[in-house]
């Protein structure tokens, strides 16, 4: 009978911490996890500057595309320093961050190309921007891993008249010198 005692008791203490384990998950992001990154900035909607631990890299969000508000030589564009701004708030410096790479892994501006993901909140931050109305999805082949969630959460936005779609009526409309955000 203590034979069986033992086994029983073995058996739930394996239980147990199996139990404790999956209400750790998803694990926590630590300095050593190499998605690792920590927010400098906010460069526009879909680009930030993070450090990686070794320096700072720009990062292209993949698979979303806001209206230009910093580009060189191009207009400033309708929703643009809104997207921006709700990127700042989302990510403001200093917020930890896990970043996770498709195929290729920088465009041809050599920024880095990322799916963003808040440590604090498991927040998917290249699809609420395009979930609140912020940006439209917009495929980099190859990386399409999370194309058909981007192309899902536009088609809710623009039906329901969110951010952009409401006020500007679809993406990179350039401002007159006559329209104020």
């Amino acid at each position: 009978m203590s034979r069986l005692l033992r086994a029983l008791a073995a058996a739930a203490s394996a239980v147990g911490a199996a139990l404790l384990t999956l209400a750790a998950w998803p694990p926590p992001h630590t300095a050593d996890d190499p998605g690792a990154a920590t927010i400098v900035r906010v460069v526009d909607g879909d680009t930030v500057v993070a450090d990686l631990g070794a320096g700072d890299e720009t990062v292209r969000l993949i698979g979303i595309d806001t209206p230009e508000s910093v580009a060189p030589h191009r207009p400033v564009e309708c929703y643009g320093h809104e997207a921006s701004a709700r990127l700042a708030a989302l990510l403001p410096p200093g917020t930890p961050v896990r970043l996770t790479r498709d195929v290729e892994p920088r465009d041809r501006y050599d920024r880095l190309l990322a799916y963003v993901e808040r440590a604090d909140d498991g927040l998917f931050v290249n699809l609420a921007q395009v979930d609140a109305g912020y940006a439209e999805a917009f495929p980099f082949p190859p990386n399409v891993a999370h194309r058909p969630q981007f192309d899902n959460a536009e088609r809710q936005a623009r039906e329901a008249g969110l951010g952009l779609w409401a006020v500007c009526g679809s993406g990179h409309v350039a401002l007159t010198p006559d329209v104020r955000q």
